[in-house]
């Protein structure tokens, strides 16, 4: 009997889950264009993910918003800079944020993307209601995305900042004013004076700001009751 027809032989739930183990976008591609049923196989195998992450692959806008489309169940997706050759802008947050999975998102990762702006985050968020981990860190976001995340994400728990030195102490008091879940921020490079830190303290006792901001002159920016 021919290779071929033994191949034919397997239910398309098999072939999801051998697709399911493939590391490269480029061959579920390849595997999708080989017939019907393979590319039943591989649309299964990205509905089934919890977990995206384009980690070492070349994407833009166009084919990262048609990958999540087809993982409509994922709860975790990361398209950060840090992703070699990663390439989205505001465009392709517009995309990603017509998807169906968006709603369901727990936790979104944007790391370093100099592309990106409020817009593209404002659009993004404003439909992620469930988001409980962002990180924006590395980024020209301002202070109206951090308004957006106020006004639409109530469950958001920690907030990467890292070096976003155009978010100010207004941004910030929103953030910890409306997002009363919130138990940590990175604040890590941020242009912001140190009284604004001490307020935010006033404001949420429980929260972390990161790391220890030594070089800022503050022995500890925690609350007292965590420094004992």
């Amino acid at each position: 009997m021919e290779t071929g027809s033994e191949i034919e032989r397997l239910p398309v739930d098999l072939l999801a889950h051998i697709f399911s183990l493939a590391l490269s976008f480029k061959d579920l591609a390849q595997a999708s264009g080989v017939c019907r049923k393979w590319r039943r196989g591989v649309a299964e195998s990205l509905a089934r993910k919890e977990r995206l992450s384009f980690a070492g692959w070349k994407v833009d806008d166009e084919s990262a918003s048609r990958i999540v489309r087809a993982a409509y169940n994922i709860t975790e997706l990361d398209i950060s800079r840090s992703c070699w050759g990663c390439q989205i802008t505001d465009e392709g947050l517009y995309k990603i944020s017509q998807t169906k999975c968006v709603a369901n998102l727990l936790s979104m990762s944007m790391w370093g993307m100099a592309g990106i702006t409020d817009k593209g985050v404002i659009q993004l968020v404003t439909r992620a209601n469930s988001l409980q981990h962002l990180n924006v860190g590395g980024t020209f976001i301002t202070n109206e995305s951090l308004y957006a995340v106020a006004n639409s994400c109530p469950h958001i728990k920690t907030i990467v900042l890292w070096s976003c030195r155009h978010v100010t102490e207004q941004g910030l008091t929103v953030l910890v004013k409306k997002c009363r879940k919130l138990e940590s921020i990175n604040v890590w490079g941020m242009r912001v004076p140190v009284d604004c830190f001490v307020s935010l303290l006033a404001i949420s006792p429980a929260l972390k700001l990161k790391p220890v901001t030594q070089q800022l002159g503050v022995v500890r920016i925690w609350p007292v009751a965590q420094a004992n």
